[in-house]
């Protein structure tokens, strides 16, 4: 391994930090979905529907406030920001347990999602590591985020069968707490705030990254796909309790159907990026999505069949969660990689929102099975939109430091130079920057030219 790819011991400290900080708070976002529908009845003027907006309506007031968050961020300060959020998350948490109307419910939920520190989260990563290692670095944050939410199915029912709904929103505000320790104990002081266009969003690259057909699609499918499953968890606890399944209990069935899908993703995701049928195998996840949620319609109350739709359900779902973002790294121009994330978790968020409010209806005025079947519809008109795209070339992101020798050239002449580098596929200099951001095919990738280009030696 070269040694510029081996971690700093700072960089380990932020990494290890920023993950457990977005993972805590993950956790404490993810652990009410398995347990609220079947606890709100306690709450005045509750009804299916008020209670699929308590579900997600963090969603709304995350997307709403993220990008401006992460703007406010490069103004005043990372740790700052990343504080406050994390106060109005630990508000949130505390009104959400002293709820006894939908209406305040609805409010702490609010108050929590408007803690929308993720995008100062990873650009105070990329302030802290250096470009050779950032790909790395992202990838743990992803890979605390899936780890968090199969926790959380988990914890959220424990918890909840011992201390009721409000136990699981002081356990949340606990872990806020914990992430504030995290934040000014564990991760290393801030360095000097730097621009990151494959981290940060450029608000001049905004409209042309929404333009484009090829990452629209993309943020249309993270916008369904958690449309889905925050529908469905206004209706899947039921459906336990009427297979016979007791609320303490729910926590084993999701460990098992989360355990056993992680598991039968790992390969599929080998096959998406080493075999390069990222397009086959997306197509394939949003098709059992489509089958399973029609399956859950159907499916009465026989355990068996409840459980194995659910795990095929989270099969697909832990597939499209671990490639989609590989996607849009994938197709994202060089330089706008950052813009292009920035988008796609809006949608994600609003994908949440809508689809707690979609299943709140659907199960008032239809019942359960009208929820599984109109998610169904919608992800049968998911799949078809998908049909459509173009599979993605495998190109990886690369972000190179200008030498002191590139000062004087003309950014015509920089850009060309760069071009001509056998496996580079598309190439932005910001010379202001200092900086160039690459797109490069790694398997026809001239190492030695571009080593030789940017003056970097193993």
């Amino acid at each position: 391994m070269s040694k510029a790819r081996l971690l700093l011991a700072t960089e380990r400290r932020a990494i290890v930090g920023l993950a457990g900080l977005y993972a805590t708070r993950m956790l404490g976002l993810f652990m009410v979905l398995p347990v609220l529908a079947l606890n709100a009845d306690h709450l005045a003027g509750a009804t299916p529907l008020l209670v699929g907006l308590a579900l997600g309506i963090y969603g709304l007031t995350q997307a709403v406030l993220q990008i401006p968050f992460g703007m406010l961020s490069d103004r005043v300060g990372r740790k700052p920001i990343i504080a406050a959020g994390l106060g109005l998350f630990l508000i949130g948490s505390v009104v959400a347990a002293q709820a006894d109307t939908i209406a305040m419910m609805i409010a702490g939920r609010s108050l929590q999602g408007s803690g929308a520190v993720a995008a100062a989260i990873m650009a105070l990563l990329a302030d802290q590591t250096r470009e050779q290692v950032r790909t790395a670095a992202m990838a743990t944050i992803g890979l605390s985020i899936g780890v968090a939410f199969a926790v959380a199915m988990v914890l959220g029912p424990l918890i909840s069968s011992h201390f009721g709904l409000a136990g699981v929103f002081y356990f949340t505000a606990m872990l806020a707490v914990l992430g504030l320790v995290v934040l000014w104990k564990l991760v290393p002081p801030a360095p000097r705030r730097r621009g990151h266009r494959d981290v940060g969003i450029d608000r001049g690259q905004l409209k042309s990254i929404i333009g484009r057909t090829d990452l629209w699609r993309m943020d249309a499918s993270i916008f369904s796909l958690h449309l889905v499953l925050m529908a469905i968890f206004t209706a899947v606890p039921f459906r336990l309790v009427e297979a016979g399944i007791a609320e303490p209990r729910h926590g084993l069935v999701y460990l098992g159907v989360m355990g056993l899908s992680f598991v039968a993703m790992v390969p599929l995701v080998i096959v998406a990026e080493k075999r390069r049928k990222m397009k086959l195998m997306c197509l394939g996840a949003i098709g059992t999505i489509t089958l399973s949620l029609l399956g859950l319609g159907v499916a009465g109350s026989g355990l068996v069949a409840l459980v194995g739709w659910l795990f095929a359900f989270f099969t697909a779902f832990n597939l499209l969660e671990a490639t989609l973002p590989s996607m849009i790294s994938k197709l994202a121009p060089a330089g706008a990689k950052g813009t292009a994330m920035g988008v796609y978790s809006t949608s994600q968020f609003l994908g949440a929102f809508l689809g707690g409010v979609l299943g709140g209806f659907l199960s008032q005025q239809f019942g359960l099975s009208a929820v599984f079947l109109g998610v169904a519809l919608l992800a049968a008109g998911w799949f078809v939109l998908m049909l459509g795209m173009t599979a993605p070339k495998h190109l990886s992101s690369e972000v190179v430091v200008l030498s002191d020798e590139h000062q004087g050239d003309a950014l015509e002449t920089l850009m060309a130079r760069f071009a001509d580098v056998a496996g580079v596929e598309d190439v932005m200099v910001v010379p202001e920057e200092r900086t160039a951001y690459l797109k490069v095919d790694r398997s026809r990738l001239d190492t030695e030219a571009l080593s030789r280009l940017t003056g970097v030696r193993d």
